[in-house]
């Protein structure tokens, strides 16, 4: 079995084609005024959150490699690194992905790392460099320990993952509307990861996908982008700050904030931690399903349009 297999660090090498396809997309946008829009502050907001995801990963990164490579010493298997290994290990690493995601989304303490993505209220290129600086926190290295136990080195899975995320770049995207039908039925796109930053009721906690949309289409969490409801980007209740510190940390402050309060039984306490963003021991704020109850209250006829 061996430990020195190696693959480029793909996000890296990538980091030029970033820069290109941001002033395009800009250029694209003050030349023909469509497209969306770039607001100086929030984009360079997004910037500093991409370079500090990157100061992470060299600062932390030694602990999933760790983490990773003890599974390699305890599995007996090896798949190598044919052409057919590289290809599955891409596949089941985005289905690890969506999983991820899904957590991210309904797990405060998973939410805390991946709100800070959520945070701007534009969806352009430099939004997809709006990026954690405290993922290792949330423990989500455990989901791709299957793959390096099935065979899977623990370099290939990590060079899977920077393709994914490198094709999550260009999705980020208003100037591209809807791609041929074929590629909208399998693959993740602009328009369904435009659903995915919504924040209106009908768009909460839809499109996981990384790659390929058929995992939200088999299990459940596909919506499409209507035309007559544009997406309205941002959170729930909006930051109101470009300070990078802040959009970091502040649903971590949050949750040592809720999960202290004096009074509490313990279990209200690990509720804060571990509950769908939202949720409240005395039910003084909404999480996504009851802000959807409460819209459908409002508008019974939309029961059973998409998203609802």
């Amino acid at each position: 079995m061996s430990d020195q297999i190696t693959f480029p660090d793909v996000v890296q090498l990538a980091v030029p084609f970033f820069i290109a396809a941001i002033l395009a997309e800009l250029l694209w946008i003050r030349v023909t005024g469509k497209g969306g829009r770039y607001e100086t502050r929030d984009a360079v907001t997004s910037l500093i959150m991409g370079a500090g995801n990157v100061t992470a990963g060299i600062a932390l990164g030694f602990i999933a490699w760790g983490f990773f490579m003890f599974l390699w010493g305890l599995t007996p298997l090896d798949l190598g690194t044919a052409l057919w290994v590289v290809l599955l290990c891409f596949v089941l690493d985005d289905l690890r992905y969506y999983w991820v995601h899904r957590f991210g989304h309904r797990i405060r303490w998973i939410w805390a790392s991946h709100v800070n993505h959520h945070s701007s209220q534009h969806y352009n290129l430099t939004t997809a460099l709006r990026q954690t600086w405290t993922y290792t926190f949330t423990f989500m290295m455990v989901v791709r320990a299957p793959l390096i136990l099935l065979g899977f080195h623990p370099a290939l899975v990590l060079f899977c993952g920077g393709l994914n995320l490198i094709y999550q770049f260009w999705i980020h995207t208003e100037t591209i509307g809807r791609m041929p039908n074929w590629v909208e039925a399998v693959m993740n796109t602009p328009s369904h990861h435009r659903v995915h930053h919504g924040r209106n009721p009908r768009y909460l906690d839809a499109n996981y996908a990384g790659v390929f949309i058929v995992w939200d289409k088999m299990f459940g969490t596909f919506v499409p982008e209507l035309d007559e409801e544009k997406p309205d980007y941002g959170l729930v209740h909006n930051l109101g700050t470009f300070n990078p510190i802040r959009v970091a940390f502040h649903e971590w402050v949050g949750i040592w904030h809720d999960a202290t309060q004096p009074g509490l039984r313990m279990r209200d306490r690990l509720m804060y931690c571990v509950a769908p963003p939202g949720w409240s021991h005395d039910g003084s704020r909404e999480t996504s399903d009851q802000i959807k109850t409460r819209h459908l209250a409002a508008h019974p006829e939309e029961r059973g349009t998409p998203g609802f």
